[in-house]
């Protein structure tokens, strides 16, 4: 299996054709010979099923592959529910391509921004339009990474992810546990347990310390005294902020502030 890059090591990629969106013919069939370069493959409508080396996978919107060069997949579709698939060769260094070839990107709103910028981009024509093309496909490699080796992942877990990113955009607001199971539409208990399962605390724990991140950064980036942190942050308790804060940081908040 690939291994992931060094820690600072560069990604070294190229494009070696266009990014292009296509829809497959009623009659189309897939039998590639051995592939000279890089080939992203990704799903964004249809069924079928795509084999290489005696695996196969039905093939459904978010299915996105990375092929090697001398890989040799084969491929086919329901012509009634045709693919479209949106793709490009490029040239990578080592550490890009997953062991396992293919995986599901659950968030498929994403992908489809990322083509459609990539493809933009590129069709613009300048230098600039290039390096974005190579940027998107440098974070679509990433997602489809995540997918192969973080499998799994349901629709119940990107809401519980959603609701755990709106308690970083906004901790100050009077969250409840019970709140953020409706937005989530699961029951406080089993909220709780998905919320613990993917980001290792609880809700509450969680919102303290997404309380505690942002009070660093007003205390150290604006001119906002420690009262008016605590307050803006839901807390009518000054010395319980503060202990909190310290808690979490190992330092007073009067010593943060800028």
């Amino acid at each position: 299996m690939a291994h992931g890059l060094a820690a600072g090591e560069p990604l070294k990629l190229r494009l070696l054709s266009a990014p292009t969106f296509w829809r497959c013919e009623s009659s189309w069939s897939w039998v590639s010979r051995p592939l000279p370069d890089h080939l992203l493959w990704c799903v964004l409508d249809g069924r079928g099923r795509l084999e290489l080396d005696g695996a196969d996978r039905e093939l459904h919107p978010g299915i996105c592959a990375v092929f090697a060069p001398g890989d040799a997949p084969t491929a086919g579709h329901d012509p009634k529910r045709r693919l479209l698939v949106f793709g490009m060769h490029f040239e990578a260094g080592a550490g890009v391509v997953p062991g396992i070839r293919w995986g599901e990107v659950v968030d498929r709103e994403l992908l489809g921004v990322l083509a459609r910028a990539s493809d933009a981009g590129y069709r613009r024509g300048d230098l600039l339009g290039r390096r974005q093309a190579e940027l998107c496909l440098e974070q679509l490699l990433g997602m489809i990474w995540d997918a192969v080796h973080n499998p799994g992942r349901s629709g119940t877990d990107t809401v519980v992810d959603e609701v755990a990113r709106q308690l970083r955009q906004d901790p100050g607001r009077e969250w409840t546990v019970a709140e953020m199971a409706r937005r989530a539409a699961l029951s406080r208990a089993q909220f709780t347990r998905r919320f613990v399962a993917q980001l290792g605390m609880s809700p509450a724990q969680y919102l303290i310390q997404a309380r505690i991140d942002r009070a660093d950064q007003l205390l150290t980036e604006t001119g906002m005294t420690v009262t008016q942190v605590a307050a803006a942050l839901g807390y009518t308790d000054v010395p319980y902020f503060s202990r909190q804060y310290k808690q979490r940081t190992g330092r007073s908040p009067s010593s943060a502030r800028v």
